[in-house]
């Protein structure tokens, strides 16, 4: 009996052993891994390679490298055309004059005319909308309520 718990100790503590070692080698290997310093004086070309790669993808290599390669297949894009208005509104435009400011504050003017008319015809109708609606609820209420 002695013997068996004898030999269990022994491999518990042999056991023991290789696990402190197994320890050492695993503290040994993270050191390794993150000596950044080492790892550079080691293979600078490698290093600079992983630095411009981040580099690359940071700064949008990759989109810039696709829309380069579209530009080449497909061709330019189709420049603006200097003005992109009707020409009855750009004839009215020319109309009002040279000056900047003053055609702008007409323009502005014009807007909020047609903003406050669109704003009353918007109002009108929800009355409608309301009354189309409140009549029939109020006439049937009016009959429910004669009836009673």
């Amino acid at each position: 009996m002695a013997t068996a718990t004898d030999a269990a100790r022994e491999r518990v503590l042999v056991a023991r052993a290789q696990l402190g070692d197994e320890l050492a080698l695993l503290e040994a290997s993270a050191r390794s891994a993150v000596d950044i310093p080492a790892k550079v004086k080691a293979s600078p070309a490698k290093a600079a390679a992983v630095v411009g790669g981040a580099g690359f993808l940071v700064l949008g290599g990759p989109r810039r490298v696709f829309g380069g390669v579209k530009r080449v297949i497909r061709g330019p894009k189709a420049a603006l055309p200097k003005s992109m208005l009707p020409d009855e509104i750009e004839a009215t435009l020319k109309h009002l004059g040279t000056d900047g400011d003053a055609v702008r504050g007409a323009i502005e003017r014009d807007f909020a005319d047609y903003a406050r008319k669109a704003s009353k015809s918007r109002h009108q109708l929800r009355t409608v909308l309301a009354l189309s609606v409140a009549r029939p609820l109020l006439s049937g209420g009016a009959r429910v309520a004669g009836r009673w």
